[in-house]
């Protein structure tokens, strides 16, 4: 059984109470206005089909109770959806029985159903509901047609047994088409409106996160150039010292620990500073197909593959992006590096091309690692943020900045114990 993706259950429960309050209006409404209409036509509340209806009304009701009990308990929201909207199809079938069958005005509730039905079950549940739809339909004025089956008539003229077979068949025939088109249009704009909704969120984290990043960014960056300085005078006066001073085992062992955590500081600071500003560099045209397989190939001969872990690409050709060889190069090697880190024994790493709409491609980077939970998620691009014993927590953030900087998009979709999928978003350009 189908849902949207990204749909949590509490969100679909919540649209299920939502179908029960306005079922219940609307059936409440229409089969009240009928009976209305039917009192005013009739002399005798006790007339058929008015017995029927009240019953059909507490038949209805009934059943919403029956929804709310067992909403408290379901586990699985989809199945209750399916349950709930086949039973609607059927109650659909009831009212247009007793309210004329062939001769019914109400025969477009199967079309609401439809409509509805797509926004809880996808295209698929909505073409099942149109089948469903189309079935009972169809029986129900056959076996009118056949006198099997003596329906509600309000008016005996406007019975099955007046019209011409060919006129029962177009009737037939006509509902039959309305059902599946209705499902195929409502499914398919409920699909266009979800995916629209779900680039919008991740459109408005994306924007949240850049605002952050900016202004982390740009308050670092001061304290990044004041920190440089004296550490560079710090490492040349110990470098002089070490000349000078007399060669003793001990000394020359601290000095040499200074010396390297001195270094280790300045690449720390540099990346920082790469972080907060990152340099655009000289920006060219990168056929990006040959740039991806010829990093893969790198990457997989380099110590942290380590002849553990494999590198599969399935590339388009002849895609042209616009970047600075080195920034896309440091991109591709860091998200790498995070993939191959990830995987604990052996493992695959799959480099992905594929086209986007409106001149865009998108560059998947995924493995079967170990993943990350919602929390760690939450911080993943946060800078100083790391899971790794030995890491600095910029990697990710410094390769956020440099495609923020040439306003591409990073997103990434990981869960723990089934790897991690990172998507970049590119602008194509023609090929020069």
């Amino acid at each position: 059984m189908e849902q949207h993706p990204n749909t949590s259950d509490a969100e679909l429960l919540n649209n299920i109470k939502w179908l029960m309050f306005f079922r219940l209006l609307f059936t409440s409404l229409l089969l009240g206005s009928t009976i209305i209409l039917q009192l005013s036509e009739s002399s005798s509340a006790s007339e058929r089909p008015l017995p029927v209806l009240y019953a059909m009304i507490a038949g209805i009701f009934l059943l919403s109770f029956i929804y709310a009990v067992l909403l408290q308990r379901i586990r699985r929201p989809v199945a209750m959806a399916y349950a709930q909207i086949s039973i609607d199809t059927v109650v659909v079938t009831l009212i247009i029985f007793v309210t004329g069958s062939f001769s019914s005005i109400f025969s477009f509730l199967y079309l609401v159903v439809i409509i509805y039905s797509s926004l809880f079950i996808l295209r698929t549940g909505s073409m099942m509901m149109a089948a469903l739809c189309a079935v009972q339909y169809g029986t129900m004025i056959g076996l009118e047609y056949f006198q099997r089956l003596s329906p509600y008539v309000i008016d005996p003229s406007l019975s099955v047994d007046t019209y011409p077979s060919s006129h029962v068949l177009y009737k037939i025939g006509i509902t039959i088409l309305a059902c599946f088109a209705v499902a195929f249009l409502s499914g398919f704009l409920s699909e266009q409106v979800h995916r629209t909704r779900i680039e919008l969120e991740a459109m408005e984290d994306h924007v949240k996160r850049v605002e952050k990043l900016a202004y982390m960014g740009e308050m670092a960056a001061n304290m990044a150039h004041e920190i440089k300085n004296p550490l560079a005078s710090l490492a040349g006066a110990v470098q002089m010292l070490r000349e000078d001073l007399a060669r003793h085992s001990d000394q020359e062992k601290l000095m040499q620990i200074v010396l390297r955590e001195c270094d280790r500081l300045s690449e720390l600071v540099n990346n920082f500073l790469l972080f907060a500003r990152p340099t655009l560099g000289q920006p060219l045209p990168i056929r990006l197909d040959k740039a991806l397989a010829e990093t893969a190939a790198l990457f997989e001969k380099s110590s942290h593959c380590r002849d553990r872990i494999e590198v599969r690409t399935d590339l388009i050709p002849d895609v042209w992006v616009e970047m600075d060889p080195s920034n896309l190069k440091q991109v591709l090697w860091n998200l790498l590096m995070n993939a191959a880190e990830a995987i604990e024994e052996t493992g695959s790493i799959w480099i992905r091309l594929m086209p986007e709409r409106h001149q865009q491609v998108r560059v998947l980077i995924e493995d079967d690692g170990i993943g990350m939970s919602k929390k760690v998620m939450q911080s993943v691009f946060d800078p100083f943020f790391t899971t790794k014993p030995h890491g600095t927590g910029l990697g990710l953030s410094i390769v956020h900045r440099i495609l923020e900087s040439y306003g591409m998009r990073l997103s990434i979709e990981s869960e723990q114990g089934r790897g991690t999928i990172v998507r970049i978003l590119l602008k194509r350009v023609q090929e020069p």
